[in-house]
């Protein structure tokens, strides 16, 4: 059994308002800081739930890496920006990775999956994945108490002394576990400042604009959206109701994703003005 988590009902991925001002942008929270289950958006199902990733019939989790406990950070993605598998990064050399550009959010508050937060944009680092470019975006909740502390790269360094240096060291070594290489990086693991770090993600806005309005080839990414009206993605309000409603109808009632350990085989699904949660 897999989880899922509708990011609101009413804004999912595809419709969420992609920039606020300047480097202050929309962050959709996959994996809160310290879990282990592997959580990510699918963009292969209708309206992008958030779900479980599954390996060989089994949900994964990431494997504690000494002396790390889980996800270092709040992980999730920038919505509104698509790593175009068929563009050659200029910088990396490799093609992206056919998913929404990743954030690590540093803050001092631990956010709830599906959670939808504004994040300033403090610089980027470039992981080599399996030969795919995968930025990985650093980024500040806006509303954290220590805000105001950062606006660049190096102020990270400044504020939270080995906090960069145990990010590349996660990102080298998470997969080793599991039996994979090490992992590497463009630039030899250098991380580039917020300017930098704002033109990839503009880039990647581009490339979804282009998939969004059937410019260009997404494959098997599904881009209804509820917001973009002159997609031909785009559906009603109703229409996205009804998938989720069949969704739940299917699924049975759910209980909460269980951490690293245990597995619910029951499903809890609530609906707010807000947010639709599903867990299956």
């Amino acid at each position: 059994m897999s989880a899922l988590v509708w990011c609101g009902i009413e804004v999912p991925p595809h419709s969420l308002m992609f920039c606020f001002f300047q480097n202050v942008f929309n962050m959709v929270v996959e994996i809160p800081r310290w879990t282990n289950a592997k959580m990510e958006i699918a963009t292969k199902d209708p309206l992008n739930p958030i779900k479980q990733d599954v390996k060989k019939g089994k949900l994964r989790y990431v494997a504690n890496v000494f002396p790390h406990k889980g996800y270092i950070w709040n992980y999730g993605a920038l919505p509104q920006t698509w790593e175009d598998p068929g563009h050659k990064d200029e910088g990396t050399g490799c093609c992206g990775d056919n998913d929404p550009i990743d954030v690590c959010e540093i803050g001092s508050k631990v956010c709830s999956r599906g959670e939808v937060i504004k994040v300033k944009v403090l610089g980027t680092l470039a992981l080599i994945d399996e030969g795919e470019t995968d930025w990985k975006i650093i980024a500040i909740n806006v509303e954290d108490p220590e805000a105001g502390n950062y606006n660049d790269i190096h102020d990270v360094r400044r504020m939270k002394p080995g906090y960069l240096e145990a990010t590349v060291d996660w990102f080298r070594r998470y997969k080793v576990p599991d039996g994979k290489p090490e992992n590497q990086f463009a630039f030899n693991g250098e991380f580039k400042d917020k300017d930098f770090a704002v033109n990839v993600i503009k880039s990647t806005h581009e490339h979804w604009k282009a998939l969004i309005a059937k410019k260009t080839d997404g494959g098997e990414i599904n881009c209804t959206n509820l917001t973009v009206s002159d997609s031909p993605f785009c559906c009603s309000q109703e229409c996205a109701k009804a998938t989720v409603d069949a969704v739940s109808t299917n699924s049975g009632v759910l209980a909460p994703v269980a951490e690293q350990g245990g597995l619910c085989g029951a499903v809890n699904c609530h609906l707010s003005k807000s947010s639709l949660t599903l867990h299956a």
